[in-house]
């Protein structure tokens, strides 16, 4: 098992950004795959983007070219740069941590509003 908390989130105007962070309560390279999820009201939960022990990592389309996902290891943070967010964006976002074929962890989740 791991805990999962994370922080960042909060209210922004279009275009602006957020810095999402994932404090874990081990390794981040112990874990198979990190990564951000979000779910707005009266959808289902989606993958934002995510990141495997190794290195790789992969983006929603929606993610791509506008958020970096990257890792403190000496925080043991997973951290999630939100640039020129749109009101789409907006949801709640969770940090799930995937390790030993079985355990999957969430956060307790952070609320983003874009908003003007």
């Amino acid at each position: 098992q791991v805990q999962l908390v994370e922080s960042g989130g909060g209210l922004v105007q279009p275009g602006g950004s957020l810095r999402l962070s994932c404090a874990a309560s081990r390794s981040i390279f112990s874990i198979d795959t990190m990564g951000w999820y979000r779910q707005a009201p009266g959808n289902k939960r989606e993958l934002v983007a995510r990141i495997r022990r190794g290195g790789s990592s992969e983006y929603a389309e929606s993610a791509k070219g506008r958020f970096t996902l990257s890792r403190d290891g000496a925080q043991n943070t997973l951290i999630l740069q939100m640039n020129s967010l749109k009101s789409e964006d907006t949801a709640v976002y969770y940090c799930n941590a995937f390790f030993g074929g079985y355990n999957d962890n969430w956060g307790q989740g952070t609320q983003v509003t874009v908003s003007s």
